[in-house]
């Protein structure tokens, strides 16, 4: 069994779940360099991992200033760094794990999928919702026939009230400016997910949506800029008191994971050091007074090529949770990403079935709902030529999807209807 190797560019969150799926795959996968500014999360790679320290390195541009010295390179670094890296490891002639989304920009996220083609090497983007059993599940159904042809397909995404607090409002992606709009970092994968499953390009894309509610004249009477600290007159009823959310734990995700996570400098801090870096840290912000700027509800229309037609909704007041229904020429799929069975109609016969995913709810709530391991597993067999599937996609299907993203904000800022195949023509693109 051949072994990968690997590098890791970017040790947050999503770099180490994905290269800790890989650690239990010791006859698949071997992590041997580290690049990560954060010195914490470089020595825990190091211990983690069996990494030597002369294979630690603070910057991404210091590893990959080094002649190539792995197979594979994961790319998990903030949404504003993938472009750099990643140009340089396909330059280098890696094959590419790239977290989502691909680039910044359509150029950057065109430029990457050129560059790959040109390099030979393989880039799969991080659109794990491929990989769940769920979403894989809801592609057979509809691959199978059951249902007749695709007419219409809608999502919903609800990012949830506390996710959306914590990750767009007082978060990384708190500015569209600093990262990318909320679209292309959190929706992207149902973007992805439309399109695997029309298995067919966008023709046409429009979009509404507003930043609605966490704003400055929405914020109770009183309410001080900082959060943290107990000062604000609504503290105790106000759902998104952050000292609730990280340090009581009444969110314990948010709480004692994320958080702790994003601000912890040595291993052994207290309460009351949390409690410290909760005050001068962005995540002890009043929601209502953050200086964020990325909407909390958005609508996406899209035609396909034959007509048919989906849409996107997505908002951030609810408990959280994706739902999507497929409207076909024989029958209605409707299924919650969270649920154990997907429910199928069928005309012919009137009559309505539950399909068991065979798991249960704990089974697919954790990573991505199977997500994380899904992608890593296939992405060995991919890899290794040995991979049957059909969840993988291509960087070029990964970026085409990206660009139905890019087009819906133009749509948006401009409140227009744009024409795909005209912008993926002034894009130098191919409209897949």
């Amino acid at each position: 069994m051949k072994q990968i190797s690997v590098i890791l560019i970017g040790a947050g969150g999503r770099g180490r779940t994905y290269c800790g799926k890989m650690k239990n795959m010791p006859e698949q996968y071997k992590i041997v360099a580290v690049a990560e500014p954060m010195k914490m999360k470089r020595l825990q790679c190091m211990q983690e991992y069996g990494i030597p320290e002369e294979m630690c390195f603070s910057d991404w541009r210091e590893i990959l200033a080094r002649p190539k010295m792995a197979d594979l390179a994961v790319i998990a670094t903030v949404d504003n760094d993938h472009y750099g890296p990643a140009m340089k490891a396909i330059e280098l002639g890696y094959h590419l794990l790239l977290e989502k989304p691909v680039a910044q920009t359509v150029k950057e996220c065109t430029d990457i999928a050129n560059a790959a083609a040109e390099k030979g090497v393989s880039v799969l983007v991080c659109h794990v919702l491929r990989y769940t059993p769920f979403y894989k599940k809801v592609k057979d159904i509809v691959a199978s026939g059951m249902i007749g042809n695709v007419v219409s397909i809608s999502c919903t995404e609800g990012i949830g009230d506390i996710h959306f607090s914590h990750s767009y409002v007082r978060g990384n992606w708190y500015s569209e400016k600093d990262s990318t709009p909320m679209l292309l970092a959190k929706c992207c994968h149902d973007l992805d997910i439309i399109q695997w499953l029309m298995d067919r390009p966008c023709k046409k894309v429009s979009s509404f949506g507003s930043l609605t509610y966490f704003r400055p004249e929405n914020a109770p009477e009183g309410a001080p800029t900082v959060c943290a600290g107990g000062s604000c007159p609504s503290a105790e009823t106000c759902p998104y008191n952050s000292e609730r959310i990280y340090i009581t734990n009444d969110w314990k995700f948010w709480g004692q994971y994320v958080f702790r996570n994003s601000v912890r400098t040595h291993p052994n801090m207290t309460d009351d050091e949390y409690r410290e870096a909760l005050k001068t840290s962005h995540y002890g912000r009043c929601v209502f007074h953050a200086d964020n700027d990325v909407l909390d509800q958005q609508i996406v229309n899209m035609e396909f090529a034959g007509g048919a037609t989906a849409s996107l909704t997505v908002n951030a007041f609810n408990k959280g949770g994706r739902y999507i229904r497929v409207y076909g020429t024989k029958g209605e799929l409707y299924a919650f990403a969270s649920d154990t069975a997907i429910h199928v109609y069928t005309f012919d016969d009137q009559r309505e079935q539950e399909i068991s995913l065979g798991l249960t709810r704990e089974d697919i709530v954790g990573g991505h709902g199977g997500g994380d391991d899904g992608i890593v597993r296939d992405l060995y067999d991919y890899l290794t030529g040995t991979y049957q599937g059909c969840s993988v996609a291509d960087i070029r299907i990964s970026v085409a999807n990206h660009l139905i993203g890019f087009a819906a904000e133009e749509a948006r800022h401009t409140d227009t209807v744009v024409d795909m195949d005209s912008y993926f023509a002034k894009n130098d693109y191919e409209n897949i």
